[in-house]
Order: C-alpha cells, then sequence, then structure tokens
C-alpha cells in the first residue's frame, strides 16, 4: 500500500493584509503635524495652484508607478512564456543592468540640462515602445525589451522626483509640504505596484492562449494616457546654464563636498540591497522544495513598504526629537541585521515573512528621508546628475554579482545577501558621518 504525504502550500494569514491596510489608514489619520496642520494632500490653506500640481502630480506618478509595476510584476513568468532558458534569463538581467550602467547613469546629467519633463517624456516613450513591440511581434527580443525598461526605470528613479522638487520650488510653497509629497510618493509607488498585480492577474486570468498580450495592451494604454497628460502639463522654463557652467557648478557643489559622496553611497546601498532582494527573496523562500504562494506574499513585503512610508511624519514631526540622520543610522542598521539573519539562512517561512516585511517598512521610511537629506544638501538645478550618477556603483556590483553567480556559479546566494548587509551597515555609517558633519557645521557658525 502507498503511502500519501501531503504538501501544505504556505500563505500569509488573509488578517495580515487587513492589519496592514488599517495600519496605514491610521498612521496617516493620526499622523503628528508641526503646528496641528493637516496632512499636505487636505491642507487647503495651501495656493490653489500648488494643489493643483500637487493632485495632478500624485495621479501621474501614480500612473506611472503602475506601469513600471506591470513589467515586474510577471518577469520571470514573461520570460519562461518565451520560452528561455535559464541562462538566458541570466543573460536578460545582465543587458538590462548594463543598460542602466552605461546609458542610465547619464540621463540624470541629461535631464538637468534639457529639462525633467522631457526625461519624463522619454520614460513613457520607453515603455509604449516595448509594449507596442511585444504586442506587433510574434517572437520579439527580449534584450532590446530589458534595455529598454532597465533605461526607463533609471529615470524613474530619479526623473519625477527632480521635476516635483523644481516645480515645487517654482511655486514657493513651504519645505514640510515638500517632505509630505516624498512620503506620498514611496506610498503611492508601492499602493500602485499592489494595483499592477491585481490588474495583471485579472487580464492574464481572461485571456487564454494569447497569456501576455492583454497586458502589453494594459501596459501601452496606460503609457499614451499619461504621455497626452504630461505634455498638456505647463512648458518648463528653459535652462539658462550652458553645458559648461552645468558641469563647472556640479563639480563645486556636488563632487568636491563630502557630504554628498556620504549620501550618494547611503543611497548606492540601499538601491542595491533592494535590486538583491528582489532577485534572491524568492528562492530563499522557496529553499529546500518548499511550497509556497508567492503571489500573496508580494502585496505584504508592499503593504509594509506602505506603512513604513506612513511613520515618516512621525519621525519627523513626533514626540522624538530624532535628526533625519540619527533616523537613517537605526533603520540602515535595521535593514543590515534582518540581511544579516537572511544570510545564516533561517528555514522557517514565518520568520522570513516577518523579516522582510520589516526590511520593506525599513526601506518605506528610509526612502523619504534621503530625499530629504536631499533637499538638504544637493541643489535643485543639479538633482538628477548626482541622483543618477549614485546608481553607479550598486550597477556595478550588482553586474559583478549576476555573472559571478549566474554563470561562474562562484558565491552563493547567502554570500550575496551578507554583502548587501554590510554594505548597508557601512550606509549606516555614512550617516553618522554626515550627522558629525552637520554638527560641525552648526557649531562654526555659532562661533562667527
Amino acid at each position: 500500500m502507498a503511502v500519501v504525504i501531503e504538501s501544505e502550500v504556505w500563505e500569509p494569514n488573509k488578517p495580515l493584509y487587513i492589519f496592514i491596510f488599517v495600519s496605514c489608514f491610521l498612521s496617516i489619520y493620526f499622523s503628528p503635524r508641526t503646528n496641528s496642520r493637516a496632512t499636505a494632500v487636505f491642507d487647503h490653506s495651501l495656493s490653489s495652484a500648488f494643489l493643483r500640481f500637487q493632485r495632478s502630480f500624485l495621479l501621474l506618478f501614480s500612473l506611472s508607478s503602475g506601469i513600471e509595476g506591470l513589467w515586474s510584476v510577471f518577469g520571470e513568468y514573461e520570460l519562461k512564456y518565451y520560452g528561455m532558458s535559464r541562462e538566458q534569463m541570466v543573460l536578460c538581467l545582465c543587458v538590462g543592468c548594463a543598460a542602466s550602467l552605461c546609458i542610465g547613469t547619464f540621463l540624470g546629467v541629461l535631464s538637468d540640462l534639457i529639462g525633467q519633463k522631457k526625461v519624463c517624456l522619454l520614460f513613457y516613450m520607453l515603455h509604449l515602445v516595448v509594449a507596442i513591440w511585444k504586442r506587433v511581434t510574434a517572437h520579439p527580443s527580449i534584450w532590446f525589451a530589458s534595455i529598454c525598461l532597465s533605461v526607463a526605470s533609471s529615470i524613474f528613479f530619479f526623473g519625477f522626483e527632480t521635476w516635483m522638487v523644481i516645480e515645487h520650488d517654482k511655486l514657493e510653497q513651504r519645505h514640510d509640504t515638500l517632505n509630505d509629497m516624498f512620503w506620498l510618493m514611496t506610498f503611492l509607488e508601492a499602493a500602485s505596484h499592489i494595483c499592477s498585480q491585481v490588474l495583471g492577474n485579472f487580464l492574464v486570468g481572461r485571456s487564454g492562449d494569447q497569456v501576455m498580450f492583454s497586458l502589453y495592451n494594459a501596459a501601452m494604454l496606460l503609457a499614451i494616457v499619461s504621455f497626452i497628460y504630461t505634455t498638456q502639463r505647463s512648458e518648463e522654463a528653459p535652462r539658462a546654464s550652458t553645458s559648461k557652467d552645468y558641469w563647472t557648478s556640479f563639480w563645486t557643489y556636488v563632487l568636491a563636498d563630502k557630504r554628498i559622496w556620504l549620501l550618494s553611497w547611503s543611497q548606492a546601498c540601499l538601491h542595491l540591497s533592494i535590486a538583491v532582494f528582489w532577485v534572491l527573496w524568492a528562492p530563499t523562500i522557496i529553499a529546500d522544495g518548499r511550497e509556497v504562494q508567492l503571489g500573496f506574499i508580494y502585496p505584504c513585503l508592499l503593504g509594509a513598504k506602505m506603512l513604513g512610508s506612513t511613520a515618516f511624519p512621525w519621525f519627523l514631526n513626533g514626540p522624538l526629537p530624532l535628526r533625519t540622520e540619527e533616523c537613517l543610522i537605526y533603520f540602515f542598521c535595521v535593514m543590515g541585521v534582518v540581511l544579516s539573519i537572511v544570510a545564516y539562512d533561517y528555514q522557517d517561512i514565518g520568520i522570513l515573512m516577518v523579516l522582510f516585511c520589516l526590511f520593506h517598512a525599513s526601506a518605506g521610511l528610509v526612502l523619504p528621508s534621503l530625499a530629504r537629506l536631499r533637499s538638504m544638501y544637493v541643489p535643485n538645478e543639479l538633482r538628477g546628475g548626482m541622483m543618477s550618477l549614485s546608481q553607479a556603483p550598486a550597477n556595478i556590483i550588482f553586474l559583478f554579482f549576476l555573472v559571478q553567480r549566474g554563470y561562474y556559479q562562484k558565491i552563493g546566494n547567502s554570500t550575496i545577501i551578507a554583502f548587501a548587509a554590510v554594505c548597508l551597515f557601512s550606509a549606516a555609517g555614512c550617516m553618522y558621518m554626515l550627522k558629525q558633519s552637520g554638527k560641525q557645521l552648526h557649531h562654526n557658525w555659532h562661533k562667527l
């Protein structure tokens, strides 16, 4: 008589989704504000011009995040759909990473010179080209699509934030409204990715044999709507500085400033750790042949990121008198400890789930905090170049890991995760040095 061994497919408890949603709502509703002001989105004391810009920009950013999310949700599934082997998938990742390094690194400088709006339009054009290419071609070039989407992701990282900051500065609004925009962008990005997963699952489930075509149609439609909506916005003021003047200013205010080097390395470490996580989190969870509903875990991680972003006002205006640099020291250390435990290969899925949610909640707080520091230290007209160049170290290291792990099998997943943890601890050290340099400047100012 044969023995049947039943295997249980692990998935998060359904009340967890309700808990995250309710926690986000309560965190926003009871969020502490300076002088008891309401959240900037609902603050009617602001000028009507700024409110129109604020709400239209957040809508546009949400649509853009949704486009990014549509491609990321079914990344590996799509590659398998076109019959790609594991080696070809690794090559596809390497090509995309190399494109981000060689092209995306310098697009921030270009955006500072020609205007952020034009580069954001390029973001939509790249997504539109990829969607049309995959829709009309029976066997589309995955490498061409990978290059376009990787360059678009690089633009997404710096383009919209820089555009928003410059427009905010032109409208001469309070600085606290800018801080609110930072955490709202992080919150809406994660929420839009969840909506993209829901939409993608719905479209793929109804498309029958043409599994991916409906997804391409949705990406095409969103890109067209966003492109038209962006072109209807007011024109940017022409750049007054020439290329020579720009590089002179960039050297003086960015490359020659140790504080911006510390900030850039911290951003690179965060970028690397998030990239490593999204490549290795699924293999880590399904190790030893465990069966897991990964599609149910994905929204939990993004929900944790949303919850972390809502904590930003609590640390900025709450009862704890913490500077932004101090807050980042603690949360970079938390993220480093989480990845260190994961690198140790903890086997319990429930514990891994808690660790992954803690990692994303911390990332949700760190992202707007770093954006706030950029507003303090980086001139607006140089912000795009600084942000895109800060991606270069992370892309170099990540490409090295892809080659060494994907092709030569010389290093293990745990080694890569441990290195990302070390980078996060170094980012915490950079924030400590940045805090000390800020204290020194404050001390010298009082001596004058």
